[in-house]
């Protein structure tokens, strides 16, 4: 796909690729993923699946080689989707608990530089605003999880949810000097050991923004997911 030496260079202009991890559990009355519970305590972690040859999502240098029109359609519109998320969250009662996230869900709050994670692990949690479907919970709010960054032999910056009812996996692709642009898939269940490459399951697809919102701190935010609500955040924390 790409070289690590080319990797480096991007880094220092903007970051290479990384891929999304999918939090937190499905929320009551999620048709496509079990309304069971996860415990705060994360299970033994599930290893990575084997990269393709040529790299993870084909060897794609951008993610506009990656993405459907569908997906880069919600991306398109992820300014309505923080507006309309939060508005939603609000009117059903969850003001304070939104105002308390403070620059987790301020959609500006977006930092320029350093935005490429440095490999390891991380905990993760995930927030969600407003409700993709009528009678759905306008805010959920989850414990954190385990996420981890990988650097791969090809130059990949992937991106992966180890624990939890639902586990991301995809690529960060470099798009600005304030964010990066994921695209990746998830995992549903205790049974499934690996993830699903992006357009194997489209209902599994995911398209978002990465930003640095602090010296050690980020989130994924994804507009119109296709579970629970209107805008999803996923924050990763050293």
């Amino acid at each position: 796909m790409r070289t690590l030496a080319a990797v480096a260079s991007l880094a220092v202009l903007l970051a290479a690729p990384l891929a999304a991890c999918g939090d937190a559990p499905p929320a009551p009355g999620d048709s496509a993923v079990p309304p069971a519970a996860e415990a705060p305590e994360p299970p033994p972690r599930v290893p990575a699946p084997t990269p393709p040859a040529g790299g993870e999502q084909g060897g794609a240098a951008g993610w506009h080689e990656v993405a459907s029109s569908e997906d880069a359609s919600r991306l398109g519109r992820l300014d309505q989707a923080w507006r309309m998320g939060r508005a939603e969250a609000e009117d059903r009662g969850f003001a304070a608990q939104v105002e308390a996230l403070g620059p987790l869900v301020d959609p500006n709050a977006g930092q320029a530089g350093r935005l490429q994670p440095p490999p390891g692990d991380y905990r993760c949690r995930a927030v969600k605003l407003g409700s993709n479907g009528p009678g759905g919970p306008g805010y959920l709010e989850y414990p954190f999880f385990r996420c981890i960054i990988e650097l791969t032999p090809g130059g990949d910056l992937v991106l992966t949810k180890t624990t939890g009812s639902q586990r991301t996996r995809g690529l960060l692709y470099p798009d600005s000097d304030r964010r990066l642009i994921y695209v990746g898939a998830q995992a549903w269940g205790a049974d499934e050991t690996g993830w699903p490459a992006y357009g194997q399951m489209p209902e599994r697809d995911q398209i978002g923004v990465f930003e640095r919102i602090g010296s050690q701190r980020w989130r994924l935010v994804l507009p119109w997911p296709k579970q629970d609500s209107k805008l999803e955040i996923l924050e990763l924390v050293r």
